[in-house]
């Protein structure tokens, strides 16, 4: 059955579907425009089961845009630790700044995206489920569900090309007069049913419409090129004195990890890249790159002092300190067992 000659029916079965099969997340059973910016910008790059958590906790905290306008950047930083990707939170911390000053609040996707943060998905999906207006949606699960739909052959060089493409699609099937939830219903449906791998096309609302499961080969749609791993080596050091830790602070400049610590690495410290046995080392992985970190286990001598008392980003942090700190969420993930391998600590 042609797509695009019976949106109406399509419309109704997705509808139906999700009316009863929605899962019950915390922004949609108490809905309010706050909470859905907070989630969709959680949801930028992280997984919902992975973001539930955090997203309580950030209610919690800050509760609707004042509280969030008023706090310091460093506590909204820390609640944002181990979600990663950290310009998202700088991000919602200046759009409830710019969104508490504006006496005229945004109504539209064009007025959103004049928001930090905000770019044509977000700024969709909020203007559409929180206030009705009657704009599509189209992330990485659209994209999926219409190339199968469709059985689109077509190669794409990246995410956004893709997306541009299928941008025109999303809007002829949209449901005018239930925006918000014709788009999370079709969120959901990529999210539980049409996956990436292993799709559960017997379990699907609309696969009388899919060409791409007729095809009996609906995994390998859509054709989005990867960008090639990058492998990258970083040795990093464990340093402590007096019940006290070596710890970089990124600049609120930097384009990682802005406002957050980390173990410092050999450019840090101004020292050539060690040869000796590393106390630990881990893998990580950030966008495609896939990161080595050599952790080695490093005694102050006099010329190492001399250096960290005239580098602006180097502190001596308090063991018991810690936890009270914004640290990078892959070495606070590994800090118990640095220290468990690390005879100097006392921690």
């Amino acid at each position: 059955m042609p797509l695009t000659t019976q949106t109406k029916t399509f419309q109704r079965l997705l509808a139906d579907w999700y009316a009863t099969a929605q899962r019950p997340l915390p922004w949609r059973t108490k809905p309010s425009i706050y909470r859905t910016v907070v989630s969709e910008l959680m949801a930028q790059q992280t997984q919902i089961k992975t973001m539930l958590p955090y997203f309580e906790r950030w209610m919690q905290r800050f509760p609707d845009f004042k509280a969030l306008a008023d706090a310091s950047s460093e506590d909204v930083l820390k609640h944002w630790e181990g979600l990663g990707y950290y310009s998202r939170a700088r991000n919602l911390h200046k759009l409830a700044k710019e969104y508490i000053a504006l006496e005229k609040k945004p109504n539209s996707a064009a007025e959103w995206q004049t928001l930090p943060g905000i770019g044509p998905y977000t700024s969709a999906a909020i203007s559409s489920i929180a206030q009705g207006q009657p704009a599509a949606v189209v992330d990485g699960n659209v994209v999926r569900i219409l190339a199968r739909l469709t059985n689109d052959q077509r190669s794409f060089k990246s995410n956004g090309d893709a997306v541009k493409a299928f941008t025109a699609l999303a809007d002829q099937v949209l449901n005018r007069e239930q925006p918000g939830e014709h788009n999370q219903a079709m969120m959901e449906l990529g999210a539980t049913i049409c996956l990436k791998h292993n799709p559960l096309c017997t379990s699907c609302p609309v696969v009388e419409f899919c060409k791409g499961s007729a095809s009996g080969s609906p995994e390998t749609i859509p054709k989005i090129q990867r960008k090639a791993t990058v492998q990258v080596e970083v040795d990093r050091f464990w340093i402590t004195d007096q019940n006290k830790v070596l710890l970089h602070l990124n600049p609120l400049d930097s384009k990682q990890l802005a406002g957050q610590y980390e173990l410092p690495n050999h450019d840090h410290l101004g020292l050539p890249r060690p040869a000796d046995k590393p106390l630990l080392t881990k893998m990580r992985s950030i966008t495609h790159h896939r990161i080595k970190e050599r952790i080695h286990l490093l005694h102050a001598n006099t010329a190492l002092i001399k250096h960290i008392e005239q580098a602006p980003t180097l502190y001596w942090v308090p063991e018991d300190a810690l936890h009270s700190i914004t640290l990078s969420g892959p070495h606070r993930r590994w800090l118990p067992e640095i220290v468990l391998k690390s005879p100097s600590s006392t921690t």
